[in-house]
């Protein structure tokens, strides 16, 4: 797993942003919280971390969207001594590839099988939810090629299919109910009495305004 520092402002507090599949620095570069430090991770070909990085923080914020809620909950799961003071799950679940909780298999093995830069755009207009958005998106569209990203989904596959699951409890979801990705009703059914709040948004799976008001406004 690769980790990247975008802003570093000498807190001891830390707010830890795990992205999604296929993602890198490049669509959260112009989200700058200045009351923490403040890391995103991506790239799940491994998922092996280096948590010396994070020894220095009295207080992690945890926030993770997508791939990275199923990637941040095994991670907590091996380290349960990090000092985790609230977590948020956005628009995915800890089932990535689930018939009911999570991208039904089919659908996923499909992605994966068929990926390359023409349905890798395809995958992304549906992930932004509108042309509009997706207009936006590609002004910002993380800067890795197509066969990097086949290679890190099969490893989520097969990472998921080989780990038992976590059972790291995260304390709120927030659903997007245009999210064509992981569907409202599937994230539903996985959060249910799972966590302490359940909140439902308008957004679709990505969506730059709804992370910026997650995460700015995480205190």
């Amino acid at each position: 797993m690769k980790q990247h520092f975008i802003i570093k402002n000498n807190s001891k507090r830390l707010l830890l942003f795990f992205a999604g599949w296929g993602m890198d620095e490049t669509p959260f570069l112009q989200i700058r919280p200045t009351d923490t430090d403040w890391m995103v991770c991506y790239d799940y070909r491994s998922l092996e971390f280096d948590t010396d990085l994070l020894q220095e923080y009295s207080e992690i914020r945890l926030i993770a969207w997508s791939m990275g809620i199923w990637v941040a909950s095994q991670l907590m799961k091996q380290y349960p001594s990090l000092p985790i003071s609230h977590s948020i799950a956005i628009n995915g679940t800890p089932y990535p590839i689930h018939e009911t909780k999570g991208i039904e298999p089919a659908i996923f093995e499909g992605t994966l099988q068929g990926l390359n830069e023409q349905t890798l755009q395809k995958f992304q207009r549906r992930m932004c939810g509108s042309a509009a958005e997706y207009k936006v998106f590609q002004t910002v569209a993380p800067q890795r090629p197509a066969d990097e990203l086949k290679e890190e989904l099969a490893a989520i596959q097969q990472q998921y299919l080989s780990l038992p699951p976590s059972d790291f409890v995260w304390q709120k979801a927030i659903i997007g109910k245009n999210d064509r990705i992981f569907l409202p009703d599937n994230q539903r059914l996985a959060w249910k009495n799972k966590v302490d709040i359940l909140e439902y948004s308008e957004a679709a799976h990505y969506q730059q305004e709804l992370f910026e008001s997650v995460i700015l406004q995480t205190k």
